[in-house]
């Protein structure tokens, strides 16, 4: 496979995707001078040779560093190094450094032009795509942020060679809930094959990534700032994200957990009849589908989601595999059900 360049508009930005390009390629993307890379110190240990030469803002690794806080002090080193209107934002590594890159480079001088090398198999298949960026606020993911679209997005598969496997498990998650909600064919071909037969070929990998990113990627163009379509993503989402933060767990082991619920509540609210083979193929590619939890922290937290429109919750259900829909849930029905999980 060689470099192929795939540029899609959004409302107000262009942003070109390079798939299956080498991140050697970034400096004739960007100029150097001009640039400043956000990466996190995992990703500098891995991979030092590739960011040699490049001006850096090296943050702690992990989900619990993306608050304001970090923010801030990347805010400061900005203008301490004298970053302008002109400087270039580049988020290298997984969802978490690439949300804080787009929430800095929104709100830095009122706004600097960024791109994103995502790292992980997560990123490049999701949290790199569609804009969404910003900061969780205590237990309360992503409270905090803006729609913002990257200039480009840069996939160097290479950066997967150093990926540890709970990390590949992650990136299945947001693969099967693309395949869940718009791609029963490739639910399917995920059903025909397995974690280690596409983790083992470079060609699988590139293959799966690029089909995912066009189905998000299409998604958003049409309805970019998430008034319809757009709330199909969050498929396995809203009670993964209130378990994912209550419990430090990683997103693609909460989006599971939140997933197989979800297709628990298609069954009771919609008649779907097909949450076994959801749940069997999550379990073959390592995914977690059953987990005891507070059940009252987690119902207070989803009070507080940002998908609550008063009493009622927007929630993701399935019509069938490859079919999602929105359904508005009365939050007192949605405690029921989550009281007899």
């Amino acid at each position: 496979m060689n470099m192929r360049k795939l540029s899609f508009r959004f409302n107000n930005s262009l942003t070109d995707y390079y798939f299956d390009a080498k991140f050697s390629q970034l400096q004739k993307l960007v100029d150097k001078k001009n640039a400043v890379i956000l990466t996190d110190e995992k990703i500098l240990l891995g991979h030092a040779s590739k960011l040699n030469g490049w001006n850096m803002v090296v943050l702690k690794a992990g989900e619990e560093h993306k608050t304001q806080e970090t923010v801030d002090a990347v805010i400061e080193n900005l203008i301490e190094t004298g970053a302008d209107r002109q400087t270039v934002l580049i988020g290298v590594g997984g969802g978490v450094i690439t949300d804080l890159t787009g929430y800095v480079a929104s709100i830095y001088m009122r706004g600097l032009a960024f791109g994103y090398v995502p790292t992980s198999l997560l990123g490049m298949v999701d949290a790199a795509i569609g804009g969404k960026n910003g900061v969780d606020v205590g237990v309360y993911k992503n409270m905090v942020g803006t729609i913002r679209q990257p200039s480009f997005l840069l996939y160097d598969y290479g950066f997967l060679k150093t990926l540890p496997e709970a990390e590949w498990i992650n990136g299945f998650a947001e693969i099967i809930k693309h395949a869940c909600i718009k791609d029963a064919a490739m639910f399917r071909q995920l059903e025909q094959s397995s974690f280690e037969k596409i983790r083992n070929s470079k060609k699988l990998v590139g293959e799966l990534v690029e089909r995912n990113a066009r189905i998000k990627t299409k998604i958003v163009q049409r309805d970019e700032f998430e008034k319809g379509e757009r709330r199909l993503l969050n498929f396995g989402h809203t009670l993964g994200h209130a378990l994912e933060n209550l419990y430090q767990l990683p997103h693609g082991q909460a989006v599971s957990l939140g997933i197989s619920a979800a297709c628990e509540l298609s069954h009771l609210l919609s008649s779907f009849n097909e949450s076994q083979r959801v749940i069997d193929l999550l379990d073959s590619y390592g995914l977690p589908t059953d987990a005891e939890f507070d059940k009252e922290k987690v119902i207070h937290i989803l009070k507080m989601d940002k998908k609550r429109v008063r009493d009622q919750i927007n929630y993701v259900l399935l019509d069938k595999i490859g079919k999602g829909k929105v359904q508005q849930i009365p939050i007192r029905q949605l405690e029921r059900f989550i009281n007899q999980l």
